[in-house]
């Protein structure tokens, strides 16, 4: 028999740990010493986990010998780390203790590092149980906007995205069970996120870059929603929940169950939502001083500023959407897979023209009042998602863990303008993403993540302001920590290889023009990465040229990271993560040229360039290099995890180079309608829009964040908190539409059969804006939101109400592209009844 190399014995020995029958036991228990029932027990890098029973015991068998890093939780309570030597003679018996703690702490799901509000170096928010329930809304955005750092885009009700500390569209990265979402809702803020917060387990939101873990789309933050579709347990379990609300009559029901049978697991849920335009307090556009004749309201009422029949025209709504998915339930682990439709139906209010409603345009003229009264505009949306999830632990080797997820997606929307589709938008996305953890070494707990997606999203129609384009990204990184003593370290590199192809990139005929009526004419010029085409479009005898060609871009981006997080004493801890993360720019900020209806403006992309031909404005295509967006971030968090107060501060600084925005070209262009009157008359202004351009600069975005909990006894809770965050151009002035600092306080009132929350936010006045922007005004909400459990339904039922914007107060979002068009809504009053088995 021929003798193994030195290389071979040493692979075959990591490859085949020898196992030791040890065992390691205990209790987990309060400081009063009282056992915790189903606190979660955790063998990090090994993926173990157990609950404790009834008694608060715990047993973990055939555990190796030697050195084992331990992490236990339980709701309502502080989280617990602590190594544990495992001896060979005798089994390892621990007892843990857990503290109280004011503010929830849930562990982020989708993550091969654990994190969590309290224990991360990077700052991390989780919104799940009760919190969820009582903030969700019918938008992402908008059932986000409570947490500290984060705000929402705000579309008039029927579409938001979340702002994290000022970034979103293409910054921030929506994803479910860890996979992008994978919709067009970073294209346009008219466009809707495909998550549903009514069926969700939790929703995750890193601040700050998450690019380690999820891309370079995850410069400014992530928020991964997470649901049960791939069940990792058999127990019978769900929810269900019905309500109606007054502002806009919506109704809404929901439910997720899962069962199980042997070692197969069964989910389901599903929800639907009907909802009529919804009311507001004043007339729904904002009268400008400066406006000779002013905006007419698009409500009824006797009273030009204040009444009770004013609506947001066309904020409708329908939508449903419902999930099934199974699980093949292993001693290591779960194989899985779920599909999902989603369907929704709603209005687009920022997608009406000029001369609607007798309204005028910027220069006073008035338009006649018939106009396009009686169109209707919305979006006709269907989303179907496949998702593959596993999760699987290895014994005896190096290897301790595969975590598999992969995704496809089927999305199309469809613009429909009088019973006609104006603009389609469809994305057909594939994703993969395989996580290998390894067995702790030298202390290290982590893994590798490889990671493949491909998007082709196109748009066609009449406002498909952004070409037909294909975007591929493989990706590989690495995560790791370490604990060293009191301190624990996190830190990562991520490389990506991010292709962007675009095969007829139309370069349109562009009449734009300043409003002295000075003409511009589009010229058209070779780029450096493409091949022009010249075909002839003929209409009614006159002959133009359309210019083609063809645009292909490749990007390296890469991330790295460092963070820890030090216990310097009992209940306390300081974070600092420090991390330099890269972005590919998207199709839509190189490639757009054409009406955007959405923003209310003439987009134009990053790849052409305004120039000036003997005093004469021309766009062709850029000169300059398309570079990547690089983003250098600081964050430091203090942290008090246990006793009656508890608090969490969070102090960041990020400068990104090569930033990506618009500015307005004091340009006009023609929105592609017909803006004539009734007997044919051309409208002068009637259709145009301002041209914005996309460029780059550097920009500073720092600001804080700031909660403070008091359990001021077993019953009564106050929380208040506050976040602001100042974005700026490197060399002078604001970037536009930054949220404005916020401050507010919750009181909560918890019993066995009651609970009540009042809350209490402010938003002050946004002064610091940009030169297209105006200056809107602060104002104060009101909610209130109480439960009550049904005794006689063994406290599996409850009803509940909400109650918001109790003053009724007039309330424009700043970060909105429809501010002046469509402020929140007034007050409101939900009932409903959920229950849980």
């Amino acid at each position: 028999m021929r003798k193994l190399s030195k290389v071979a014995a040493l692979v075959c020995a990591a490859l085949s740990m020898p196992a030791v029958a040890q065992t390691i036991e205990g209790t987990v228990a309060t400081s009063q010493g009282k056992p915790i029932v189903g606190a979660k027990v955790e063998l990090e890098g090994l993926g173990l986990q157990v609950l404790t029973d009834a008694k608060g015991n715990f047993l973990f068998e055939d555990v190796k010998e030697g050195k084992n890093e331990i992490h236990v939780s339980a709701q309502g309570f502080t989280h617990l780390h602590e190594d544990v030597d495992v001896l060979s003679s005798t089994p390892s018996k621990i007892t843990f203790t857990l503290s109280k703690s004011p503010i929830e702490v849930i562990d982020v799901i989708a993550s091969p590092i654990h994190l969590s509000s309290m224990e991360s170096a990077i700052p991390v928010h989780v919104l799940g149980g009760e919190a969820l329930r009582r903030d969700q809304a019918a938008t992402l955005g908008d059932s986000l906007e409570q947490l500290p750092g984060v705000h929402t885009s705000f579309h008039a009700k029927v579409a938001s995205t979340p702002i994290i500390r000022g970034l979103s569209g293409p910054r921030v990265l929506i994803a479910q069970n860890g996979l992008d979402v994978s919709d067009v809702s970073r294209v346009g803020p008219d466009h809707a996120v495909t998550s549903e917060a009514s069926t969700a387990q939790q929703i995750e939101v890193l601040r700050g870059p998450a690019t380690l873990f999820y891309g370079s789309g995850a410069i400014g933050g992530v928020v991964n929603v997470v649901d049960q579709r791939v069940p990792t347990s058999n127990d019978t379990k769900g929810e269900w929940l019905l309500e109606t609300s007054s502002v806009d009559k919506q109704k809404l029901g929901s439910f997720n169950a899962t069962i199980g049978a042997g070692d197969f697991a069964f989910y389901a849920d599903g929800f639907f939502r009907d909802s009529d335009d919804y009311n507001v307090p004043v007339a729904p556009e904002l009268e400008l001083e400066d406006d000779d004749h002013g905006h007419e309201g698009e409500g009824e009422g006797e009273d030009k500023k204040h009444g009770k029949n004013f609506k947001v025209a066309n904020s409708s709504e329908k939508s449903s959407g419902f999930t099934v998915g199974t699980s093949y339930l292993l001693d290591n682990g779960y194989v899985g897979v779920s599909v999902e439709q989603y369907n929704r139906e709603y209005g687009i209010p920022g997608h009406s023209h000029e001369d609607e409603e007798g309204h005028g345009d910027e220069e006073g003229h008035e338009h006649g009042e018939e106009g396009h009264s009686d169109e209707e505009v919305f979006a006709d949306l269907e989303q179907t998602k496949i998702q593959f999830l596993s999760k699987l632990s290895v014994r005896d080797s190096i290897i301790s863990g595969f975590n598999t997820r992969i995704g496809y997606t089927d999305y199309e929307h469809a613009e429909v303008e009088n019973s006609e589709v104006g603009t389609n938008f469809k994305n057909e996305t594939f994703e993969a993403r395989v996580e290998v953890i390894h067995q702790s070494f030298w202390g290290f707990n982590g893994g590798v993540s490889f990671h493949y997606k491909k998007s082709d999203v196109e748009a066609q129609g009449s406002e498909a302001f952004t070409p037909p384009s294909e975007t591929e990204m493989f990706a590989v990184a690495l995560m790791e920590e370490r604990h060293i003593g009191d301190v624990l370290l996190q830190f990562g590199a991520r490389t990506e290889r991010v292709t962007l192809t675009a095969d007829r990139v139309l370069l349109p005929s562009l009449d734009a023009h300043e409003h002295d009526d000075r003409h511009m004419d589009e010229d058209g010029h070779d780029h450096e990465d493409g091949h022009d085409h010249e075909h002839e479009d003929v209409h009614g005898g006159d002959a133009s040229i359309i210019r083609t060609f063809y645009a292909e871009h490749e990007f390296t981006p890469v991330s790295v990271s460092l963070g820890a997080l030090w216990d310097f004493t009992p209940g306390y801890n300081l974070g600092l993560s420090i991390s330099r993360s890269q972005r590919a720019p998207s199709a839509s900020e190189l490639l757009s040229f054409g009406p955007h209806i959405g923003t209310r403006t003439y987009e134009v992309g990053a790849l052409f360039a305004l120039e000036q031909h003997d005093g004469i404005d021309e766009i062709g295509l850029t000169d300059e290099i398309i570079d990547l967006e690089t983003a250098s971030n600081i964050d430091l968090s203090f942290r008090k995890t246990q006793g009656h107060i508890g608090f969490i501060f969070n102090v960041f600084y990020n400068q990104v180079d090569n930033y990506y925005y618009q500015i307005d070209t004091g340009l006009f262009a023609d929105d592609g309608h017909n803006h004539g009157d009734e007997e044919g008359h051309e409208d002068e202004h009637g259709g145009e829009l301002p041209v914005f351009i996309f460029q780059t600069d550097d920009v500073i975005l720092n600001g804080f964040e700031a909660q403070i909990a008091w359990q001021v006894n077993d019953t009564f809770n106050t929380t208040v908190f506050s976040d602001f965050v100042r974005a700026r151009l490197k060399n002078g002035g604001n970037l536009p539409r930054t949220p404005p600092f916020r401050f507010g306080t919750q009181l909560s009132y918890e019993t066995e059969t009651i609970s009540a929350h009042l809350d209490i936010t402010r938003y002050q006045a946004q002064e610091r804006i940009s030169a297209f922007e105006t200056e809107t005004d602060g104002y104060t909400l009101v909610d209130l939101h109480a439960d009550y459990t049904l005794p006689y339904f063994n406290e599996s039922m409850a009803v509940y109400f909400k109650g918001e914007n109790l003053s009724d107060t007039e309330a424009r979002v700043h970060t909105s592209f429809l501010k002046d068009l469509a402020p929140r809504p007034g007050r409101n009053f939900t009932v409903g009844i959920k229950g849980y088995f």
